[in-house]
């Protein structure tokens, strides 16, 4: 049976292809003033003081910890439940993850998990992420390890919409790296952008995001430029292009709406999936908690079997994470004692299923959902 529905389609504002020809129009579509413009337009509305865009999240958080100069080889904290564009990262920049448990309610690490972590290796830095749009509590986190916040970098990939203590996700970080992949609450098609407190931080990450160089090429080709420049440290090649950053733009206009758009499928899904036999539904409505709805993920008995059914019955599904611990590559480079050190994740990790939810889903969609679920867990349940 073909899919009916989807389990996600990337939203598009009608100026996106306006704002394209006008760039392509301009003769300037690597990084120039259309990056520049989107990177001020979302550091406003971040409430962030400095905004850098680069080529993808996994891009922004290498540069991050590269830009965190630690010593080769440092222990870096992470949750094996996250994608591994996380673990490559800091594999990537020189360092050693150290996996952290989750608590099973918010699918995030808990200051008791990240304590337990840092116990086993005395962390340089950690990488904590807002998963599946809900946002984590990095001071309480940074301290449950015993490292200052300059030392904490958030993957904010799911996070465009979160927001804790009133404030947004990124709009104080000193280093947040968001994702526009063409799933993404903001979805560009590829591209990421890091948020900082700190202008110097920025700067390091906005030279290092271009092999390092003094100038970029915008800087280097304006009027009065020079071809001269000098590459201070050892940079990536993780710079985002103009016509990336007029798509941004235009979606980053259509973003508030779109929010709320999840935010009301979600509360659909809530009412008609509560009381599900052996379902449980994600965590919300914390005190000072807004949750950006990237992911509706619920927790099911005999997951791979249900998420057969509900393809079948023309509802595709999707998992997030496999655990990074279950994965060959991390087996052989961390050792076997350390993949057994997150034992929550495990048992979570075979239970999560991540429904359908996009700003174009329709209530129609969303019965189907429900529908195929319910049939699904209450065969089980007989």
């Amino acid at each position: 049976m073909s899919t009916s529905v989807p389990f996600t389609v990337p939203s598009v504002s009608g100026e996106v292809a306006d704002a394209v020809v006008k760039v392509l129009d301009s003769g300037w579509i690597t990084t120039g003033p259309q990056t520049a413009a989107f990177e001020q337009e979302f550091a406003d509305h971040l409430g962030a003081a400095h905004v850098v865009a680069v080529s993808s999240c996994t891009a922004a958080l290498e540069l991050c910890l590269r830009a965190l100069d630690l010593p080769p080889g440092s222990a870096v904290l992470t949750p094996s439940l996250t994608f591994c564009g996380a673990i490559n990262a800091i594999l990537h920049a020189g360092h050693r993850p150290v996996l952290v448990d989750i608590d099973e309610d918010t699918l995030v690490p808990s200051p008791a998990t990240v304590a337990a972590a840092a116990r086993r290796a005395v962390p340089a830095a950690m990488v904590v992420q807002n998963q599946g749009g809900y946002p984590v509590d990095v001071a309480a986190l940074a301290a449950a390890a015993g490292l200052d916040r300059t030392k904490v970098v958030e993957d904010a990939a799911h996070g465009p919409g979160a927001g804790r203590g009133g404030r947004p996700v990124g709009s104080e970080s000193f280093a947040a790296c968001f994702s526009f992949y063409a799933t993404k609450n903001m979805p560009i098609g590829e591209g990421g952008a890091v948020a900082s407190s700190d202008g110097e931080f920025a700067d390091r990450v906005r030279a290092m995001r271009m092999h390092g160089m003094s100038k970029d090429s915008w800087k280097r080709y304006l009027p009065g430029g020079s071809w001269r420049y000098d590459v201070k440290t050892v940079g990536l090649k993780a710079n985002m292009t103009d016509v990336q950053a007029a798509i941004g733009r235009a979606q980053l206009a259509a973003l508030p709406g779109w929010q709320r758009d999840r935010a009301e499928i979600t509360a659909r899904y809530d009412a008609e999936l509560a009381g599900l036999p052996g379902l449980v539904l994600p965590q919300r409505d914390l005190d000072g908690v807004q949750h950006a709805w990237h992911l509706y993920q619920v927790r099911v008995p005999d997951r791979d079997a249900v998420s057969a059914e509900l393809e079948a019955a023309g509802v595709a599904t999707s998992v997030h994470f496999i655990p990074a611990n279950q994965m060959a590559a991390y087996q052989r480079i961390l050792g076997n004692e350390e993949c057994a050190q997150v034992p929550v994740t495990d048992r979570v990790g075979e239970e999560l299923l991540s429904l359908p939810l996009y700003p174009g889903l329709t209530a129609d969609g969303v019965e189907r959902v429900v529908a195929a679920l319910s049939t699904a867990l209450r065969s089980r349940s007989a």
